[in-house]
């Protein structure tokens, strides 16, 4: 299920304003959700929410639909001079222009892509939306598919500042990080993200997340992933509890060795590990003290000290 929903969403053209392919994929296989609404704010995001008993969300998951590529004429997006200096050959969309490599390929365990930024975290979505369909689970979560985030985060930007996100979500950023931006490993397991290049996430939120990975027995890896910025910091500045998830990517926004234009990749067994995150933190018992484990083990600490500490008589 996991690969077809990438593959169905990555074969879409995409560019920072004109996500329409990738959007109408979405809403079509959400549409195959008898549980999940959508709607579009005015700028176009996808609002989704799917919502089976009468439990409250407590997540809203936030993936964005486009990608660095030419549109009139002019590059959009974080991609080096020196690689687009070299002309790399494009393939032309009509109002946009993407670079002329494969949408969709897997080999070795990784998937190959002009795109996987950030079309594998909406892809990593609706495989959520799906799986809480087939397990039938009792919960509600939303879902935020956003536009124009490579040149400033204007899709959620303009979703914040509406308010029809309600703050009492804690909003979790969805995204394929450069593997150069942290210690983690692709292949090692989905990156609970602590923060990115300009912040730091919220720290109860993280700490929620790493407890469900934990008792769902998830492999999952800590880091701050430093390589770029993501929603996570748009929505935290906007007054969201915010956290971050991530998979380690390669040849992020397409800059390849030896300054060559190439495929993004990331690996299947870290997006299958996301799916999984997702649904053992939305439809798992909230922690009701995420610290807890910590504080215990450091009490324990303490206590064995206890012949040290004692105050004198």
């Amino acid at each position: 299920m996991l690969l077809d929903i990438a593959r169905a969403i990555l074969a879409q053209p995409t560019a920072p304003f004109h996500e329409d392919a990738v959007r109408a994929e979405i809403l079509m296989q959400l549409a195959q959700c008898p549980h999940v609404t959508t709607e579009l704010d005015d700028f176009g995001n996808v609002i989704a929410c799917y919502r089976r008993g009468t439990g409250e969300a407590r997540y809203a998951f936030a993936a964005h639909m486009d990608h660095p590529a030419y549109v009139g004429g002019e590059f959009l997006g974080g991609v080096p001079v020196e690689y687009r200096e070299k002309n790399p050959p494009l393939r032309d969309f009509g109002a946009f222009a993407m670079w002329d490599l494969p949408a969709f390929e897997l080999r070795d365990g990784r998937i190959f892509s002009r795109a996987c930024d950030d079309l594998i975290g909406c892809a990593a979505m609706v495989a959520l939306f799906h799986e809480l369909e087939r397990a039938g689970a009792e919960t509600c979560v939303h879902g935020l598919f956003t536009r124009a985030e490579e040149v400033g985060f204007v899709g959620a930007i303009r979703l914040a500042q509406s308010g029809r996100v309600p703050k009492t979500l804690t909003v979790v950023s969805l995204e394929t990080s450069s593997e150069k931006g942290g210690p983690a490993q692709m292949g090692a397991g989905v990156i609970v993200r602590v923060g990115d290049r300009t912040s730091i996430f919220d720290d109860a939120a993280t700490a929620s997340l790493l407890d469900a990975a934990q008792r769902a027995e998830i492999p999952v890896q800590r880091c701050l992933m430093s390589g770029g910025t993501c929603e996570a910091t748009a929505y935290q500045l906007y007054g969201y509890r915010s956290a971050g998830l991530c998979v380690a990517l390669g040849n992020y926004h397409n800059c390849g060795p030896d300054t060559q234009i190439a495929s993004e990749f990331v690996s299947v067994d870290d997006v299958a590990g996301m799916v999984r995150l997702m649904v053992a933190a939305t439809t798992g018992a909230p922690a009701a003290d995420p610290h807890a484990a910590l504080r215990a083990r450091l009490e324990a600490g303490v206590a064995s000290y206890a012949r040290f500490t004692e105050p004198p008589v």
